[in-house]
Formats: structure tokens, sequence, C-alpha cells
């Protein structure tokens, strides 16, 4: 209802305004994009749909993680299921499933991480960023792998003036146990200007929550005659089950310290160095049974079910990253850009219980682990880049740039049993190891040529030479020792891809922009898919495969931006993705399991947006995605073929308001996600269950006022009309929050 009252207000405002083709912009500065072209681009004439939010919109809605400033975007997915406490967030673009195929940068430092290719923000905090750079497509050709479907580059302040910032807030559910509780949140930073030469950033964020119970305790054996308290429920896929408890409140804290450093020397050449540090874990309170048996005491265990069903784990990660950059004009107008960077993950980690088994009933609350049944899982991981980059202008009507890349990827997965599983640290003895390296070498050339003042080229490639190597995997028994056929050594293996991509931007006017381009995009495989091979407590090796190519993807698009009357525009955009060797799970026999390229999908979407400002106080904006998949082979599994790409919700909406006038300002934004499946056969089709995926609607709003030229309060409300479903796990009710900001 609210996109068809949008779309009734812009018709109306439309047919009353003057004949919007004579109208002219005000003279206003123009937009700029770097990440389109690896050079300040004007937005309009970037090669992609590019989307930039700047600092003041992030100001304004003030989210509480970096991920939630981008989450009203058209053509953009932000996967954050139950709030703060969600591990598994992503962003995802342009119709490409799953977080490992859009490249995610901060700053130009890719954060994919060379395991899994997954990206984890825990610690990182919005109030750190200058600014977002989405660019939707392929963009290998300038990136190489991850960047399927886009990239999104994460962009740091670089302070021009003293400027000190303090924050704290509180904020807890409306229901108390329904959503976030005791939300607390502090951030501070401190940046300067000294001699009109060195620029120095500083911050820190802490913040924590008590959580409310995400994980339901779900069971498809029924409590035996006599047990009550148990609700009736289906699996996602329809089959009959039964809540029986939840596991505790999912508690969550996170915190994040950034050091950042710039230095300007004569003649355009500066060096900048950062450092941050970033850290968070989640864990769980006392769990709850909601059965009792005939004389109302708890029931913990009945039939195959045990006391360990009722148990999670806590998780954590702690990474540092280090950065160095230097910038200079070689001679007259050719810049050189060098970007060096070392990621290092201290910690991975997250502690499990076995789901079959005997004596399961003695592994108690307290913490008790007997008969090496509990284990901690950590994966440290560290990525090495170096990114030298060359710009500059040839034949009065071109700019070239060219340059190469360097990365090194390694991870080291081991599982030791616990004695406490309360305790990541009370390890005892190995359980499990897999490790593996990877490497990338990389050149790439972009020119863009201006063929007439209203019409540009772009035309680039990249070739990327990957291998991977020092593969090794051991899987114990209990006394210690390995079990057959381990340990393996694997041997190396490598790949190349060429990337190439063209694109045309057309002004026929001033106020209309008309875009087209085709590319080539790869991803390779990670040291997960690589070499994580393991087997579960049910007998069944799930293999990675040390032999696998890279995933591809050949896409298209053609767009058009309009300006119609003063300060309103409109964009929309189709395009289409054609993908091949696919990494899919592939059953060889009933208890093994190989990872292996044998998948080919496909598409196809429309992207659509629209806005009006007021003056500089209010502005109206609605947009919608549309995204048709398909499986088209899947060796693995013949009835996927036909069926829907997973993670990938068909309809996704946004529309709202933001106005800023005098000393008050806020939001109000409602959110449509349309049904994803999970499983590739689309057999997941139940809603409203715990473990499904569910179309939602939501309603957030925000308003703040500036108490005095230095201190600002404001209060929010996330799901407003507190709508009740599930993203795998309980979603987050109706929330509120309220927050004090000094700035001097």
């Amino acid at each position: 209802m609210i996109y068809l009252m949008l779309f009734l207000l812009f018709f109306v405002l439309y047919l009353f305004s003057p004949a919007w083709a004579e109208q002219k912009e005000d003279s206003k500065l123009e937009e700029i994009v770097v990440t389109a072209t690896r050079t300040e681009t004007p937005v309009e004439s970037a090669p992609a749909s590019v989307s930039v939010i700047t600092k003041e919109k992030i100001e304004l809605k003030s989210p509480k993680t970096i991920d939630q400033a981008l989450n009203d975007l058209p053509g953009v997915f932000v996967r954050r299921g139950k709030g703060l406490m969600d591990t598994l967030s992503s962003i995802t673009l342009r119709g490409v499933p799953d977080q490992k195929r859009t490249l995610i940068l901060m700053d130009g430092i890719v954060l994919n991480n060379p395991y899994s290719g997954n990206v984890k923000v825990g610690g990182t905090f919005p109030e750190d960023l200058e600014r977002v750079e989405v660019v939707r497509g392929p963009f290998s050709s300038l990136y190489g792998g991850y960047a399927m479907g886009g990239v999104v580059n994460f962009v740091t302040k670089m302070p021009e003036k003293r400027e000190f910032t303090f924050k704290t807030g509180y904020g807890s559910s409306w229901e108390r146990g329904e959503a976030m509780d005791d939300l607390r949140r502090i951030y501070m930073s401190y940046g300067d200007k000294l001699w009109n030469k060195l620029s120095i950033f500083l911050s820190y964020g802490w913040q924590g929550t008590n959580g409310y119970p995400t994980d339901l305790n779900v069971q498809t054996t029924k409590p035996t005659a006599g047990i009550t308290g148990y609700e009736t429920t289906t699996t996602r896929e329809g089959r009959t089950a039964y809540i029986i408890g939840d596991r505790g409140d999912n508690r969550w804290w996170e915190d994040g310290i950034t050091i950042k450093a710039q230095y300007k020397f004569i003649n355009d050449t500066k060096v900048i160095f950062s450092f941050s540090r970033n850290r968070y874990e989640y864990n769980y309170d006392e769990p709850h049974t909601y059965l009792r048996n005939a004389s109302g005491n708890p029931v913990w265990i009945y039939s195959n079910v045990y006391e360990n069903s009722f148990l999670s784990g806590a998780g954590g990660r702690i990474q540092n990253t280090y950065a160095l950059g230097f910038e200079t004009n070689l001679h007259k107008d050719i810049k050189m850009k060098l970007n060096l960077s070392y990621s290092n993950t201290e910690k991975d980690w997250y502690v499990s219980f076995p789901s079959t088994g005997s004596n399961l009933d003695k592994i108690k609350i307290s913490g008790y682990c007997p008969d090496k049944t509990c284990y901690v899982s950590n994966t440290p991981a560290e990525a090495y880049m170096a990114d030298l980059q060359f710009t500059l202008p040839i034949f009065g009507n071109q700019i070239l740039t060219f340059g190469g890349s360097f990365r090194r990827g390694y991870a080291n997965t081991k599982e030791e049993y616990l004695r406490d599983w309360r305790d990541e640290n009370s390890t005892t003895t190995l359980k499990y190891e897999s490790r593996g390296k990877d490497r990338t070498y990389a050149i790439f050339v972009q020119d863009e040529i201006m063929l007439f003042n209203n019409l540009t080229a772009y035309i680039g490639f990249r070739q990327d030479w990957w291998k991977t190597y020092d593969g090794y995997v051991v899987d114990l028994k209990t006394d210690g020792t390995p079990k057959a056929g381990y340990p393996k050594y694997y041997s190396s293996n490598s790949a190349s891809s060429f990337s190439p991509k063209f694109a045309l931007v057309y002004k026929p006017f001033e106020i209309t922009t008309l875009r087209g381009s085709v590319g080539k995009s790869f991803r390779p495989p990670t040291v997960y898919d690589l070499y994580r091979t393991w087997t579960s407590s049910t007998g069944i090796t799930y293999a990675a495969n040390p032999f696998l190519e890279p995933e591809k993807s050949v896409s298209w698009d053609l767009g058009i931006e309009q300006k119609l009357w003063k300060d309103a525009k409109f964009s929309l955009t189709y395009f289409e993705n054609y993908f091949k060797d696919l990494i899919y799970r592939k059953t060889v026999t009933t208890n093994y399991r190989e990872f292996v390229n044998v998948g080919k999908a496909k598409s196809r979407g429309i992207e659509f947006e629209i806005e009006q400002k007021f003056s500089d106080w209010l502005k109206i904006f609605s947009n919608f995605t549309y995204t048709d998949s398909e499986i088209k082979e899947n060796e693995t599994n013949l009835q996927s073929v036909g069926c829907r790409l997973t993670n990938l919700p068909m309809w996704m909406a946004n529309g709202g308001f933001e106005f800023k006038y005098k000393g008050l300002s806020g939001f109000i934004i409602g959110k449509y996600v349309g049904k994803r499946f999970n499983n590739d056969t689309n057999s997941d089709y139940v809603n409203n269950v715990y473990g499904s995926y569910d179309p939602y609607f939501v309603v957030d709003g925000r308003i703040a006022y500036d108490i005095t030229k230095f201190a600002k309060l404001s209060f929010s409300v996330d799901n407003i009309f507190d709508r009740k479903y599930y993203q795998y796990y309980k979603a987050p009710g109706r929330s509120w929050f309220t927050e004090l900001t000094l700035k001097f």
C-alpha cells in the first residue's frame, strides 16, 4: 500500500509541475565516486549503476552496524536475521547470491576472508565512515575475484579540522524477550589536522546487548506420554515438529579501535597509515525447557532427546588490519597509487555439541563435557595484499588506468576437545585440522574514451593467475590416532581468468543519462571449498576438492537515469547474469559428499528508484528490485533444475521519507523482502516456522533534535508495527533506542 501511495504522489506532482524537459537544475557540486573506475568520476558519468551514501545520510540513519547503512538501496540485499547478534550477516548485489560473490572493501582493502569468502563486520562502527560507495554489476575487470555481483567500498574519515565526538545510548525491546534487551552503546573519536599537513583520526566504540531467545529447540521426536508444555509446529519442509524450549538469551558484545594518519607532502604526494582492531563475542544465558512432567517439574530428557539439545555454544572473533597507502604525481598528470595491507584474524571460534551418541545426558548445564563430546573450532587466518595503480591522460580524450595486484591468503582450522563447554580455552586433545594457502597475481587495464562530449566508452580487462597450495587435512579418532585415509596432503592447483568489460555512457540531454555494460567475472574457490573435509557425528563425510575451478559469470545491463522537474529523478535498470562452474555438494555415495564444479544458472531483473526533494529539508523516495533466477544445470541434484537460486529474494522494495528542518531531523522507512529459499530444490516452502526464511515488511523510524549547537538527542524505533517473522532464527520484534551525541 505504501508504494502505491508514493507512486500516486509522484504522479500528481508530475501532472502539476512545469514541463520537466525545460527545467534547469540549480548549480550543485557533482557527487563523486572512485570505486567504479578507480579514479574520481562523477556519479552520472560512471560506467555502472552507482549509489553513494554520504556522511550526512549515515548520521541521519545512525545505524548500529555498517551494513545497515545501505539496507534501503535498490538491488542491495542486506541479510541480518537476528539483529546485532547475526554472525552470518551479508551484503549481496544485483541478483548474485551469497556474500562470497560480492566484493567488500574498506578503503580499498578486501574484507572477504580467505577461508570462506564471507565478511564479518562485527566491531566495525559506522561512525568511522565518510561515505559508502555501492557499484552494481560485474567488476572483476578492475578488482578480480568475488566481484561477480558488484563492489561495496566503505570509505573511512580523514578529518580536515579538529573534531571530537562522543555518543552514548541505551535501548531495549518493547516487550522484554522479543528483541535486543538492554542494548548499550558508546562511541568516541578525535580528529585533527596539524600544520596543514598531518591529519589524524582515533576512535573507539563498544556495544553490547543481553539479547533475546533467537534459537528455539525444535525436535521431530514427539515428547512421550505425560509430558506437557510443548507446541506443535512443522519444519520448513512441512514435517511435523515440536517446540520444546529455547537455548537462552543470545547475548552479544563487540568493540573496535581505529587509528588513521595521513601526511601530505608537496605536489599532491601523501602517505596514509591505518590500523584497526575489531572484536566480538556471543554467548547464551540459561536455556529454558517448556516441558513439564505430571508433577509439574521441568523435563530436559526424553526418548532420544538429550539435555545438550538445549545448549548453544559461544563464539567470537578478533581481527587486526594494517594498511599503508602512498599517492603521488610522477610526472605532470601521471598519478600513482600504492596500497599495502595485512589482515590477521587472531581467533575465529565457536563451540559445538554432538547431536547423537551415548551418555549425552551427562553434558550438564554446569559445563561438564564427558568422553570427548564438546569441542571448539578455531580458524585463524591472514591475508597480504599489494595493489599498484597508474592513471594518465592520453591523446587528449582518454584516461588510461592500469596496474597490478597481489594477494596471498592462509587459513588453518583446528577442532579441539573441551573439558568445559563454557570455556573455549579449556582444550584437551586435537580432534581435526585442515589448512591451506592461495595466492593471486593480476594485471589490469582500463581505458576511458570520450568519443563525443556526451558519449564515453569504457574498455577494460584484467588477467588473474590463481594458485592454491600446502593443503593438509587430518581427522582423528577419540584416542588421538588418525582415521583411515588420513592425514591427507594435497598437491597444488592453479587456474587463470580473463575478465573483460565494456561500457557506454550516453547523455543525450543534460537531464538524461543512458548507460549499458557487459562484463565477465569470476570467484576462485576458497580454502574451505578446497580443504575443509570433515566427517559428521552421523558418519557422513563432507569432502573438499583441491582441484576445483573458479566460478564464472557473464553479465550485462541497460539503464536510464532521468531528472524530472526540480529536485526529482528516477532510474531504471535491467540486468542479466549467466553463471557456470558453480560449486555444489555432490552425493558420491550414501555417506560421502564432495564439492564439485557442475552448476549453471541465470538471473535477471529490474531495479527501479524514484525520489523527490523539497528544498533541502525533505526527501521522499521509493525503490523496488525484481529478480527472477533459475538453476539451469546441477548434476548433484537434478530435482533442483528449474528452481530458484538460494538466498535470493524475488522481490525487494523500500519507501519512506527523510527530513531535516532547523534542529529537527529524522526518517520513516518501510522495507519489504520477499520469500527466499535455503535449499536448491526450494523444498523449504513453509513460512512462519523456526528455520524458514519468511517474506517480511517492517517499518523503522528515528527522530533527533539538536539541543544545542554541540548536543543532539535522538529516539528511534525498529519494527514499529512489531511484525513477527523468521529469518531462520526468530527475527527481532519492536524495539526502541535513545542516544545522546556530543560534537565539538
